[in-house]
């Protein structure tokens, strides 16, 4: 165990690193010029040399790579060039927001997709397995977007229960959570229908195995063999997905963030890419790469804690 968490530590450590690599080199071979994108068309030549001396713009390659590492790893991703304020604060400012919704957004997933997942595996065959099935399909094969639009639609202009948008601000909790209730469905919806179809083709293989018909011929009660012996062997594939679907969920908020005109890390990294803000984002897709990579970890280690076979094998 301690030789397989030590090689998994040391991938996520040169992934980290070779992730920040290909962002920095990405973001600093895209067309434009930043100081002119913040001063516009019309300023002198003379500002415009300042500008690119205060942002580092003059220095060699590596040697604004080796100090924005350096000051990323203290917390200090620079000055946004757009708010003229600390990048960290504009995280910090945008990431309760961010990460309520993605939280919400997987919690929903999960507890969907775990009931109607093992539900259909209970019923195969039969038409509440169908239902389910015909359900999964179909929100695979909607688009978050467009599920978002058609949920503004029914919810907030037709029958004007929740607002269409906007966010009021965590002073008044009951008015916030309602305002993210939409986006959270946009989120959660078509990510259940994914990890449903999983769930339930997992199940029906445990199903198969002859510890569960043991079970069942020694008496218990279906609700224990589906929740106490068929679940927890069926989660290796359960969580492989759940782990992507988090990171996913977490991207995924910047579109829909666009989408409610939600105030958080989606809108800002989209406002940035438009004004060309180069350190926030920068500092927002290495967060977002970050995230993604240490989903993946966490998920290695869980599969041996899950499943005590892989225990030998790490």
């Amino acid at each position: 165990m301690g030789y397989f968490l030590l090689r998994r530590t040391i991938g996520f450590i040169l992934t980290l690193f070779t992730v920040s690599v290909v962002v920095f080199s990405v973001m600093n071979i895209l067309p434009g010029d930043p100081a002119l994108t913040i001063l516009g068309i019309d300023a002198s030549p003379e500002a415009l040399a300042n500008l690119r001396r205060e942002l580092g713009l003059n220095d060699p390659v590596y040697v604004r790579y080796l100090a924005w590492v350096t000051s990323a790893l203290t917390g200090d991703f620079g000055i946004s060039q757009s708010f003229r304020v600390p990048v960290s604060e504009l995280i910090a400012e945008r990431m309760p927001l961010t990460l309520s919704l993605a939280v919400t957004g997987m919690l929903v997933t999960v507890i969907l997709a775990l009931v109607l997942g093992i539900g259909a595996a209970a019923n195969h065959g039969k038409p509440g397995d169908w239902g389910v099935m015909f359900l999964a399909q179909t929100g695979i094969a909607v688009p978050s977007f467009w599920l978002s639009i058609l949920l503004v639609l029914l919810f907030a202009v037709k029958l004007q229960w929740l607002p269409p948008g906007g966010f009021p601000g965590w002073s008044d909790p009951v008015l916030a959570m309602r305002s993210l209730v939409l986006p959270t469905a946009a989120l959660a919806l078509v990510q259940a229908a994914v990890l449903a179809r999983v769930t339930r083709s997992s199940a029906l293989e445990v199903m198969r195995l002859d510890y569960v018909r043991t079970a069942r011929a020694s008496g218990f009660s279906r609700q224990r063999v589906l929740w106490r012996h068929i679940l927890p062997n069926a989660l290796v594939p359960i969580v492989t997905i759940v782990g992507l679907q988090f990171a996913s969920l977490v991207t995924g908020t910047i579109v829909i963030e666009n989408v409610f005109y939600l105030p958080g890390l989606g809108r800002l990294i989209f406002q940035s890419i438009s004004n060309r803000d180069l350190p926030v984002v920068q500092a927002l897709v290495m967060m977002f790469a970050a995230i993604v990579v240490t989903v993946n970890f966490i998920v290695d280690v869980l599969y041996v804690l899950i499943d005590p076979r892989l225990k030998g094998r790490s």
